[in-house]
């Protein structure tokens, strides 16, 4: 498939190195030479250095001919007016980035129709949102969900001497009274999607998919507390501040911000009238005890510095808060900040790849499938998948155990009429599913692609 990119950011590379490694035809377009020249030092791309509201410079990178344009850069303005351009030249859908907070449901609705732009991506929102999903669960525990969250998808690290430790997955499903399912495994630089007789260690890095009731059974179970947040530090004011700090609120919960330019602050102080917002630098450890650091419930970094956003979340470790988590843009200081011992890290362009891998798989569709909804586990290592099963499914209603699955590949679960379903062998796809199926090693566009035969009586 042919994409074009505008915008070659951090957001927009981590874009090209997934559509890259996925086999596409892709363009990238950066008003900066140097940034133009690194791109196309690192990836197997077209580049071309250009204004992306300029009709040669869009001609230029043969938008006429793309399947796919995607607008990335920091402004609103020329993402709108660039994906209205390239449509009008011929591309055939459109994607823009929306920075813009103020901006509502109703506004984004009317200029997608005025624009006919195919998808708007936050990332501001996107983070703040799957903070708050972090914020539910105990420390270094992160959730995905599927289907409205009939399905709920962990990733936690195993204790020492856990309950989990040294058992193998079949043994679990006997122990535990809580039904669920270990959909794959982290191990080192290895990902494994589990068979009955795979013995788990202390420090595995465990997927965990079962109905969201069940999930809080089993973490209880096992010895993760999860004392409800009551009150929420937030270091910087950004615009992923602000929409934590709205949802947050709404929720009942206390909101703390510290940013140092008082400007900010002033604006903060309009938008959020109910949380309480300090004028301060947040990496000043006195200022931070000073506030209430050490009786917070939860502590977040947002600052615009990955290094900043890290050692805040070490210190805050250091003082026994019980989460603290922060935004890392660069995956290799996300790697880093791992082996420092941070666990939630949230990171705004793998949240925004994955939702346009969704997209771009949507596009490529096969029969049988639509893609609902995409995760990137483990990493980035493995996937989840949902699918939504049309009638001209291939492999309907036939035993699972009677269906030989590509490896490296495993239905996690199955939703029927809203009701969730860790499924078995005998258990059947019917039309009408929302399914999900995890990945390691390989990408699926339909969840055909997943299987491989119906094996012979």
């Amino acid at each position: 498939m042919k994409v074009v990119i505008l915008g070659c950011g951090k957001m927009g590379q981590e874009l090209t190195r997934s559509l890259v490694k996925e086999g596409h035809d892709v363009t990238v377009i950066d008003h900066d030479e140097s940034v133009v020249g690194t791109i196309g030092d690192l990836y197997d791309v077209m580049t071309v250095c250009g204004e992306g509201v300029d009709y040669d410079t869009l001609s230029e990178a043969q938008v006429q001919d793309a399947r796919l344009f995607i607008a990335m850069t920091p402004r609103d303005e020329v993402n709108i007016l660039s994906c209205f351009l390239a449509k009008r030249m011929g591309a055939h859908h459109t994607i823009a980035r929306i920075e813009d907070t103020d901006m509502t449901d109703r506004e984004l609705s009317f200029i997608k129709q005025q624009t006919n732009i195919s998808m708007f991506v936050n990332p501001a929102l996107i983070v703040a949102q799957e903070l708050n999903n972090m914020l539910r669960l105990p420390s270094g525990i992160r959730a995905d969900y599927f289907a409205r969250h009939s399905f709920e998808m962990v990733e936690l690290r195993t204790k020492m001497n856990s309950k989990f430790s040294n058992m193998n997955v079949s043994d679990l499903r006997r122990h535990f009274k809580e039904n669920f399912l270990i959909c794959a495994v982290g191990r080192g630089s290895d990902v494994y999607i589990p068979r009955g007789d795979f013995v788990l260690r202390d420090g595995d890095l465990l997927t965990i998919n079962a109905a969201p009731t069940e999930i809080d059974k089993l973490l209880t179970e096992v010895g993760y507390i999860n004392k409800p947040v009551r009150n929420v530090m937030i270091i910087g004011g950004s615009r992923t501040a602000y929409q934590l700090g709205k949802i947050l609120i709404e929720s009942g919960i206390r909101v703390k911000i510290i940013e140092q330019d008082r400007d900010r602050c002033r604006q903060l102080c309009e938008s959020l009238p109910e949380a309480v917002v300090i004028n301060g630098d947040g990496a000043q450890g006195e200022l931070l005890n000073e506030e209430g650091l050490l009786t917070t419930d939860a502590f977040v970094s947002l600052t615009g510095m990955d290094e900043e956003n890290i050692l805040m979340c070490i210190y805050a470790n250091e003082q026994r808060v019980p989460r603290a988590m922060c935004k890392v843009d660069r995956s290799a200081f996300a790697d880093l900040a791992g082996r420092l011992g941070v666990e939630g890290l949230v990171s705004p362009n793998v949240r925004v790849s994955s939702l346009v891998l969704r997209y771009v798989r949507a596009l490529e569709n096969s029969a049988g499938s639509n893609i609902e909804t995409l995760y990137k586990l483990m990493d980035g290592r493995a996937e989840a998948m949902e699918f939504i099963v049309k009638p001209d499914f291939p492999y309907l209603n036939i035993p699972l155990y009677q269906l030989e699955f590509k490896p490296g590949m495993l239905i996690g679960g199955i939703i029927r009429d809203t009701k969730p379903l860790i499924p078995g062998g005998n258990d059947h796809i019917e039309a009408k599913d929302r399914v999900i199926v995890l990945a390691a090693g390989q990408n699926l566009v339909s969840l055909s692609d997943a299987i491989i035969k119906v094996k012979e009586s």
